[in-house]
């Protein structure tokens, strides 16, 4: 498709936070049956389906900061002059068409959406069929936005596909796709991962760390782990093991306040050998629960002796996506930092902070836990590709 000037993406983006303001109501409207038609029970998934008045707010800014942030196509990232004359210059460029398959998330449609769009590339939206209503509202105002400024809708296409259909479109594609990111659980990653024929980015897979160390605040310790597990259980960046090293100074009054103050919010806590014999803790009886993401009010709670096994441990089960050390010593908090395999690690912060927005990027498409072409969350400069402009006058070689 041909490309599009800066302040035509922007005249998009405009229309669309205004029609998305404009229309609130019908987009509430709209994600009510599909809120009221969820039969299932998980919490995550129902947290996620669900739009408020915050949420069509969070829309409206995050295509507010897209308007105002600094167009990713076309900035010169190298430039070199040959010694035969031929100037070579290296520029970002779009994708092309990327298709982003998640699940039950409306917002996701919004700023999915301009976040292709502003960087230049179609976007294919193959949302879940628990959030169908929505995001079909969703799209017909994209669609409106584009028709305003006399831009093809194509640049914006939903592909309301059941299962079947979805996996025939990864294994033989009716259009060309340069990309395809699957955001949500881990059987939906597997899914794309295992028919689709085009690069893909995988992101929505938590499973983080936060290990306590012999030098921990451990009001700040007690602080950060209640938040990163409690403040948002759906979300890929809330908590779920804790390792706290055995050396620890009054281990057991910070277990013994850790698990009470985690009951208090309704979280069911597992330990392993050591942790489980205090009170109020079950203990895990497969290994493999340490892979395992959560996305529910559930945590495990293990010992190690020193960092060195708590970065083994983060680095053989963590999903790569968030891991922090909770301790005042910047040696041994660099030390962490630097071993751990993770998109991001923190010191003394919450996992929750893993986000675009946070992270000062505006929208994020997805975070990724990749390490080609990108690694952690994925915002406006990420969804960019590069291409080589090469100037000559009759060079050959």
């Amino acid at each position: 498709m041909k490309g599009l000037t800066s302040n035509q993406k922007n005249s998009v983006l405009t229309s669309m936070a205004e029609l998305i303001a404009s229309e609130r109501g019908a987009i509430l409207k709209a994600n009510k049956m599909d809120v009221e038609n969820y039969s299932g029970e998980d919490i995550a998934m129902y947290d996620r389906l669900k739009v408020d008045d915050a949420k069509v707010d969070g829309m409206i800014v995050s295509l507010q900061q897209l308007i105002a942030a600094i167009d990713p196509v076309g900035k010169e990232l190298y430039n070199f002059t040959h010694e035969n004359g031929l100037k070579m210059t290296n520029k970002t460029a779009p994708f092309g068409t990327v298709l982003i398959i998640y699940e039950s998330r409306p917002d996701v449609t919004v700023e999915a959406g301009g976040i292709a769009f502003k960087s230049g590339n179609k976007i294919l939206l193959k949302g879940g069929k628990e959030s169908l209503n929505s995001n079909l509202k969703i799209v017909e105002l994209w669609h409106k936005a584009l028709a305003e400024n006399n831009i093809s809708t194509n640049w914006v296409e939903y592909l309301n596909y059941n299962r079947t259909e979805t996996q025939a479109f990864l294994e033989h594609p009716t259009q060309k796709v340069d990309l395809i990111v699957p955001r949500g659980g881990e059987k939906l990653i597997a899914f794309v991962k295992q028919y689709a024929t085009c690069p893909v980015i995988v992101s929505g897979r938590g499973n983080n760390f936060v290990y306590v160390d012999t030098e921990a605040d451990v009001e700040m310790a007690l602080s950060v782990i209640l938040n990163a597990k409690a403040s948002k259980i759906s979300a890929c960046n809330a908590l779920d093991k804790v390792l706290v090293n055995t050396n620890l100074i009054n281990k057991e009054s910070f277990v013994k306040t850790l698990i009470h103050k985690l009951l208090k919010h309704k979280v069911e806590i597992l330990g392993d050998d050591e942790i489980s014999k205090f009170e109020n803790i079950a203990a895990f009886e497969d290994e493999a629960i340490w892979y395992e993401e959560f996305l529910d009010y559930k945590i495990v709670l293990g010992s190690v002796k020193n960092i060195d096994e708590a970065i083994l441990k983060i680095n053989i089960y963590g999903g790569g996506h968030s891991a922090v050390i909770l301790t005042e010593n910047k040696e041994t908090a660099q030390y962490f930092m630097e071993l751990v395999d993770s998109a991001a690690v923190y010191q003394n912060a919450s996992t929750r902070f893993t986000d675009g927005g946070q992270f000062g990027l505006g929208g994020e498409l997805a975070i990724s836990t990749d390490k080609l072409h990108h690694r952690g969350p994925m915002g406006l400069q990420h969804l960019v590709t590069n291409k080589w402009y090469v100037y000559g006058n009759g060079q050959i070689r």
